[in-house]
């Protein structure tokens, strides 16, 4: 039984990372183990759960059952044997995060780093990561998201108040393009992109006017995958970027970046951090959660 259970675990390793190489870097086994307990586990179901490749690991239909039926029940055991480990003193444990990259080093990292000095037992595992994650499915403890994109069975809890968007460019960039002034003077500038990691499509910048939404499908030279390089190009004048007004503001303030169509920047939703409401939090959850709290509120 336990050898199944193992299994099970090995192949939820390698169906969340899409990887053997990366699962047995996170299982702490070795790529070999890996896969003969795949394939074992494959052998007593007498199906396959994988589609393996040179350059790639998916799953198969049967694959894509197992891990949407088992994943949560393995979750629900994990919480039930972290419940039994709170009957004692310590906060201990570890806590896996999902967030995008900015939000870690910007809200993230700042509020959860005096909780491993005051819980020395603690382990924290925060995973930088665009796409859409299903935290119950890929066995994250908590995702941080805004709060428009939190799933309605989940708990959420705010981490910041709803958060300003800027337009920006640099000044010697739009002293030789010149100012934008609405959605259709994007279409001339060269727009620094991002690239959703769910999608693979281009992220339409989501504007308003007097409450009107709308969405401007830029473009431009240069397509990223994180905000940061976004930033950067920006900063190196390549561009106009659509980034959060906390990201930017240092750079308004020194000069660096010009903000631009101030109106039609909407704010969006502020982060929140969520987690199942299948599971009941653990001491080291709650822990965490109440250092990720939106001081104001805590």
């Amino acid at each position: 039984m336990l050898d199944h259970i193992n299994d099970i675990t090995n192949f939820l390793a390698v169906a969340s990372e899409r990887s053997f190489t990366r699962a047995a870097a996170k299982r702490g086994v070795s790529q070999s183990a890996l896969s003969h307990s795949v394939r074992a586990l494959e052998a007593r179901l007498g199906v396959r759960l994988l589609t393996r490749t040179t350059r790639s690991v998916g799953m198969t239909e049967a694959g894509e059952r197992l891990m949407r039926s088992i994943a949560p029940r393995l979750a629900e055991i994990e919480a039930a044997l972290a419940s039994v480990s709170e009957l004692g003193e310590k906060v201990a444990g570890t806590i896996r995060i999902t967030a995008i990259d900015h939000v870690v080093d910007s809200v993230v990292w700042p509020r959860l780093e005096g909780l491993l000095h005051r819980y020395p037992d603690l382990n924290i595992e925060i995973d930088s990561e665009y796409r859409m994650i299903d935290i119950v499915a890929e066995r994250y403890d908590i995702g941080i998201r805004w709060g428009d994109q939190v799933e309605k069975d989940m708990i959420a809890v705010r981490m910041t108040a709803d958060q300003p968007m800027a337009i920006v460019g640099s000044p010697g960039y739009l002293a030789e393009r010149g100012l934008p002034r609405t959605p259709q003077d994007l279409l001339r500038h060269n727009c620094i992109t991002l690239r959703l990691a769910s999608s693979g499509g281009l992220y339409a910048w989501e504007l308003a006017h007097e409450g009107r939404p709308t969405e401007a499908k830029v473009t431009g030279q240069t397509i990223f995958t994180s905000v940061f390089p976004m930033l950067k190009a920006a900063l190196s004048g390549h561009g106009l970027a659509f980034l959060t007004a906390d990201m930017v503001q240092p750079h308004l303030q020194a000069g660096r970046l010009k903000q631009v169509m101030a109106e039609w920047c909407p704010s969006f939703p502020g982060l929140h951090a969520y987690y199942t409401s299948r599971r009941h939090p653990t001491r080291a959850l709650a822990a965490v959660i109440e250092g990720l709290r939106e001081p104001e509120s805590a």
